[in-house]
């Protein structure tokens, strides 16, 4: 009786299963999750980084909010604030990224995750990789509204510091995803990441839009990453008591490996 309950039940299931809307609505259902990931951390910062790039490759004026908010940012300046942001800044620059980055791959490798491991190595590099070929394409000059306290002298678009704290940012969230230090991760991060990216217009060495725009190609790149190293998908976190083993290939990443 079990067995003809089962077979029935199968029965009853196929043509939902076998129709094309179910089998739609199933698909749907299972990634969702994964869809809407993809459209927030992927494709709409991608168009937003790429309705800035064309503005700024075809227009030299660049945007007409951009002047306005760095006199408006500026307005406030004072020696107190300048020392502020210059010390400030220099927590959203590589050199002192570089040291965070190195304590959690120490951690990674203490704790054999490769797979975290491999993930962190490439979204780093890759996002330093972009900034520097950005910059060296679009030729954005960098804003000479006021004598910085803080020039700098290399290209603008998009912004070093705000790339390299998003990706930061991005990157440890990821990495602690499902946890409650993710939460904590969030908000932190969102106030080192505003605070970098005031520090760059009071200085006046980038426009807003190099923020949003460094901060856009970051989440991306971040994001993007970690849907092909899949990071967490052997419920890989860097926080977690228990240590999950990630010294293996799936076995789709098997298959293709065999097939090559």
């Amino acid at each position: 009786m079990p067995e003809l309950e089962k077979v029935n039940n199968e029965n009853q299931q196929t043509p939902k299963l076998r129709s094309p809307i179910g089998f739609v609505q199933n698909l749907l259902i299972t990634y969702w999750r994964s869809l809407l990931l993809l459209f927030v951390g992927i494709y709409l910062p991608l168009q937003i980084f790429g309705l800035l790039a064309l503005e700024v490759r075809y227009n030299e004026g660049g945007f007409p909010w951009d002047l306005p908010i760095l006199v408006t940012v500026h307005s406030l300046a004072q020696p107190q604030l300048d020392v502020f942001a210059t010390i400030v800044t220099k927590l959203g620059s590589f050199r002192t990224v570089l040291p965070v980055l190195s304590a959690i791959t120490l951690i990674l490798l203490v704790q054999r995750r490769w797979r975290s491991l491999t993930y962190l190595l490439i979204t780093a590099a890759g996002s330093a990789t972009i900034n520097r070929t950005a910059k060296e394409f679009w030729h954005r000059v960098r804003p000479d509204l006021w004598t910085s306290v803080a020039p700098e002298f290399d290209y603008s678009f998009p912004s070093g510091h705000a790339m390299t704290s998003m990706t930061l940012i991005t990157l440890l969230v990821v990495l602690t995803w499902g946890s409650i230090w993710c939460w904590l991760t969030v908000i932190l991060g969102s106030v080192y990441l505003l605070a970098i990216g005031w520090t760059r217009l009071y200085l006046g060495v980038h426009f807003p839009s190099d923020i949003i725009a460094g901060w856009m190609v970051a989440i991306a790149w971040a994001i993007g990453v970690s849907f092909i190293i899949r990071p967490l998908s052997q419920s890989a976190n860097i926080t977690s008591e228990k240590l999950v083993s990630e010294t293996k290939l799936l076995p789709e990443e098997q298959e293709l490996l065999t097939k090559e």
